[in-house]
Order: structure tokens, then sequence, then C-alpha cells
């Protein structure tokens, strides 16, 4: 017959961390929905947020000092990845390069090619 003799983990171990996580993640969706029923859009932003951090692999204090406050979402269609800006503005004192001149067009740099 086989005994089984309950398993001691290391407080470091990766399931204690993830055993601890669920409750975390259970607690915020708990907050979250709280603060949604009671029209706190702010507060339910903020715990959607820490979710989203802990599930990434953050601890949990990592998770509540984290800033949040200038990241906005990529909107469909906006210009390229990493910016919120929907089109390109110049800067200020930025002016169009001058036309180039009609007489040098079609002109290589390396000269006449010569042939065989």
């Amino acid at each position: 017959m086989r005994r089984y003799f309950p398993i001691r983990m290391p407080p470091d171990s990766s399931l204690v961390r993830f055993a601890r996580m669920a409750v975390t993640i259970e607690t915020l969706q708990q907050r979250m929905e709280e603060a949604a029923l009671a029209l706190d859009f702010e507060e339910a932003k903020r715990c959607r947020d820490m979710i989203n951090m802990i599930r990434g692999g953050a601890t949990a204090a990592e998770a509540e000092d984290a800033d949040f406050e200038g990241l906005t979402r990529q909107e469909p269609g906006a210009m390229g990845l990493g910016t919120s800006q929907q089109s390109v503005t110049p800067p200020a004192d930025w002016r169009p390069p001058p036309r180039p001149d009609p007489m040098t067009a079609g002109r290589s740099q390396r000269g006449r090619r010569r042939g065989p």
C-alpha cells in the first residue's frame, strides 16, 4: 500500500506564487465588477490594468505601484506601431525642400555609361 505525504513547497515556488496570484486576480476581478456597478469607471479601469499586469508576470506590489495614466490603447487604422497620433504634424519651423532644377532631370550622378 502506498502512502501519500503532502509535499512541502519552498515559499518562492512558482506553484505557491500562482496560488497567491489566483486569489489576487479573483479579488481584483470582484473589485472591478463592484466599481463598474457603482459607476466608478476609473477604479474599474485601474483594477483591469492591474489584472493584466499580474497575468503578464508582475507581482501584486509591482502592479499596484505601476502608473497607467499616460497609456492609451491603439485605435484601428492609427498610424504605425507605438503611436496614438492619427496624422503626422510637421514641426512649427519646418519648410518643404526647394523644387529640383528642371535642367538636371534624368541625369545620373555617375556620368554617361560607356558601351562595349
